[in-house]
């Protein structure tokens, strides 16, 4: 198997990292609670980093991935730092994608005040 789709949601808390292959089964995954950070530290880019690193080892050694689709969701502070592993795990990345949802609307207001 060649080709998987890296899932990346980095929040403010925490960085979510899911490996699957084409159909949509789930290979690996990790977080930055699962390796090891506790409290604020999981939201630094670093565990990010080391999160991503251990599902690339993963995914590379018990599947043999050689191409990956990148698909980043949220705001958080590992979005960035989750990228650069990737890209240096040395898995070739065809698509970087960013699936973070937008409002289009939003929530309904408020009611208003009363005199």
């Amino acid at each position: 198997m060649d080709l998987a789709k890296i899932y990346i949601s980095a929040s403010f808390n925490n960085t979510l990292v899911t490996a699957t292959n084409e159909k949509g089964e789930v290979l690996a995954w990790g977080s930055s609670g699962s390796v090891g950070f506790k409290g604020t530290r999981k939201s630094t880019p670093f565990a990010a980093t080391s999160a991503v690193e251990k599902v690339m080892n993963k995914i590379k050694a018990e599947n043999g991935v050689k191409e990956a689709e990148i698909y980043l969701k949220g705001p958080g502070p590992g979005r960035d730092a989750a990228l650069r592993a990737v890209k240096a795990s040395g898995v070739r990345i065809s698509l970087i994608a960013d699936i973070t949802p937008i409002p289009h609307n939003g929530p309904r207001p408020k009611k208003r005040r009363r005199a």
